[in-house]
């Protein structure tokens, strides 16, 4: 990780122009605000002798400023009478994020029925574009296919699906009938699809025959169907055709089960096309997003209509001052967070997203320069890792390209090093684009941090709380140190429209994970800190999750997927520094007794672990030991290990029944 002095100059200025043609500076002058600061604190704090400031001043403002639109009014912003954990926003309220997206702006006399919603392109080069007319009219069907098959309010719909654009349709197409859209992650494996489903319930699952990736065709609907048949639930699956499976004289045939599964092109394309989007709650639930923990299940995210809604609109206008003619890129699965943030931030105001489908480097490294260039992409989001990884290819990949389009830059997921948010900043942004690099989560579908385009900024900050967001860096005892250049814990202290109404298996889990270490602060688990300038920075995570890629999953997870193998008694997974991925797994392995501890068994634990939870998560190296470290209760300490491994100092090991664990921590094999 970065220190502050690695990071201490400031590296980018805003233009007087730019700054002057800003959404956020048109925002201030509106309502007599001088400079951020003070901007921040309107926002979230009432400010003495100042009537329009405060959290809720904010959040009613901005849905007038910003056209979200409530078929019903709200009868008050919130009802914060069981405290910020479980506060009510909007009540009274009805509303729906597919009218807000799409319906409006499909209209005839909208003026945006046939602007483009969406331009796609395929791995193999093919492309599409969407207008907004076209996407209503699929979405329609998508919600009418829907109701046929007895989905209704409240109902789960699985999205296991390709990076085409009918995920679109389809997630707008829950939306209108006001079913809870589960995006999973089309590059997770058996065990993690089917733990998402088994514990959302869909009846109806969405799927493809497959993709493609590096030039190979992936094939998806097996891994969907070992899902399904190890969860249940799913008594309708509807597969796209991407791959020509339907063709029966395909040269690859997909399994299939009559009884339960449907093409697309029957399913859905028959469905009739005109649907009235129904009137919502406000809290209504809208999307079912999972996180994982660093122990345990994955966390099922709650979100609302009105609330991710009012959260994404805001972020993509004043932080990527959306602009009309802006064409907006974040490299993303529907199945991550920033896949429908993207969407519904963009759609909100009627504007052009756009798709790829597959690797980064296919055919060669200058694939997202190539694409940048040739469709005039204005806003282009990606992870540290990345760039880490196309940074490695060399500038002539990037330098071969037109990258002139580029107005604002984004990343979000992991700590940045300087070299690397150097080179973004000035070899892809030519110096000129600002990087806005976000963090806040699955848990708030937006940002708890949030560089304004028109801050300067130094390599690697997140500026500083975003707009409307109550942020805080606070000690072990809860106290704020934010203006004390001290690194702390990352809290809330207060809520917002998006943050997660619970969790999806009750509120037990969701007040120990998020609310348990300090009265009403919201431990969000990263380290943080605010230096002399007022900058803000991440310093990583402060629990166990491990974020690789920028994509998070649990131990645990890891560790099920290890112990599924007959060759294994116990294991245990931790992170490691990563000049790639940021983070790495490495797995510890306790065999059962008379296993051969081989190469050979190695590469079956990586690939196991690749085959249950996604490619991404196999682990850099494994290790095979004799015992771990545990506490009196048997549970593994995985900061003991993960400090052996890396070094570093393991602070009080008070807690650890057999200290000698580590010294053969230290010597595995």
């Amino acid at each position: 990780m970065e220190s502050l002095a690695d990071v201490d100059e400031v590296v980018h200025t805003p233009s007087e122009e730019f700054v002057e043609s800003a959404n956020v500076t048109q925002f201030m002058r509106e309502h007599g605000i001088d400079d951020y600061d003070e901007l921040i604190r309107r926002t979230t704090t009432e400010v003495e002798g100042v009537e329009a400031s405060g959290v809720d001043w904010f959040w009613d403002e901005i849905v007038d400023y910003l056209d979200v639109d409530f078929f019903e009014p709200y009868d008050t912003v919130r009802d914060d009478s069981e405290g910020p954990q479980f506060t009510d926003w909007y009540p009274g309220g009805t509303t729906n994020i597919a009218h807000n997206t799409l319906d409006r702006h499909a209209a005839i006399d909208s003026g945006t029925r046939n602007s483009v919603a969406c331009i796609w392109e395929g791995e193999p080069g093919d492309v599409r574009e969407v207008t907004y007319h076209e996407l209503h009219r699929q979405s329609n069907k998508v919600a009418n296919a829907l109701e046929a098959r007895g989905v209704g309010t409240g109902d789960t719909v699985g999205l296991y699906m390709p990076m085409v654009p009918e995920v679109v349709s389809i997630l707008y197409g829950c939306f209108k009938v006001g079913a809870i859209a589960v995006p999973i992650f089309s590059g997770f494996g058996v065990d993690a699809t089917a733990t998402r489903i088994e514990d959302s319930e869909p009846s109806v699952l969405f799927t493809g025959d497959g993709f493609y990736r590096r030039g190979d065709e992936v094939f998806l609907k097996g891994t969907a169907d070992e899902a399904v048949a190890e969860a249940g639930h799913v008594e309708h699956t509807i597969v796209y055709d991407r791959l020509g499976a339907s063709d029966p004289d395909a040269d690859a045939s997909i399994p299939w089960d009559d009884d339960r599964d449907e093409w697309w092109a029957d399913a859905v394309a028959t469905a009739d096309d005109a649907y009235e989007t129904k009137e919502l709650p406000a809290d209504q639930e809208s999307m079912l997003l999972y996180s994982s923990g660093t122990t345990g299940r994955p966390k099922g995210i709650v979100h609302t209509h009105a609330g991710v809604l009012t959260q994404c609109a805001k972020e993509i206008y004043f932080g990527f001052d959306h602009k009309d003619h802006d064409r907006f890129f974040w490299v993303s699965d529907i199945g991550w967070m920033m896949g429908p943030w993207t969407l519904i931030g963009n759609h909100h105001f009627g504007g052009t997203v756009f798709m790829y489908e597959g690797a980064p480097d296919h055919p060669e490294p200058d694939r997202f320069w190539e694409m940048i260039d040739r469709h005039d992409l204005s806003v282009f989001g990606i992870s540290p890792t990345a760039i880490r990884s196309l940074r490695k290819r060399g500038d002539e990949w990037v330098e071969n390209h037109d990258l002139s389009s580029l107005r604002i830059l984004g990343s979000t997921g992991e700590p940045w090093d300087p070299e690397s948010w150097k080179w973004f900043h000035e070899t892809v942004g030519g110096g000129d684009a600002p990087i806005v690099n976000i963090s806040g989560g699955t848990e708030i579908c937006g940002c708890f941090l949030m560089p304004m385009p028109t801050q300067p900024l130094k390599p690697c900050t997140l500026g500083g709380p975003g707009l409307g967001m109550d942020i805080d860096i606070v000690n072990s005892a809860g106290e704020s140190v934010a203006d004390d250049n001290e690194r702390g814990f990352l809290v809330a202290r207060d809520s917002c429209p998006s943050m997660t109404k619970s969790l999806w298996e009750g509120d037990e889990r969701y007040l120990d994970e998020y609310w348990s270490n300090w009265d009403d602060l919201w431990d969000h688990g990263d380290w943080a800190q605010q230096d002399a300038d007022g900058f803000w920075f991440l310093h990583g995570r402060a629990d166990d999750a491990l974020n690789v890629a920028g994509r998070k999953v649990g131990p645990a997870e890891v560790e099920g997927a290890l112990i599924d193998h007959d060759a294994v008694n116990q294991a245990a997974a931790v992170g490691a520094p990563d000049d790639t991925t940021g983070t790495a797994v490495v797995a510890y392995v306790i065999t059962e007794d008379g296993v051969d501890e081989t190469d050979d068994l190695r590469e079956e634990l990586r690939a196991q672990v690749g085959a249950e939870l996604g490619k991404p998560f196999r682990p850099r190296e494994v290790l095979f030991v004799d015992e771990f470290p545990k506490t009196q209760s048997g549970k593994i300490i995985r900061r003991a290990i993960e400090a052996t491994y890396t070094g570093e100092d393991l602070g009080d090991m008070s807690s650890i029944e057999n200290p000698d664990a580590l010294d053969r921590i230290a010597d595995a094999r």
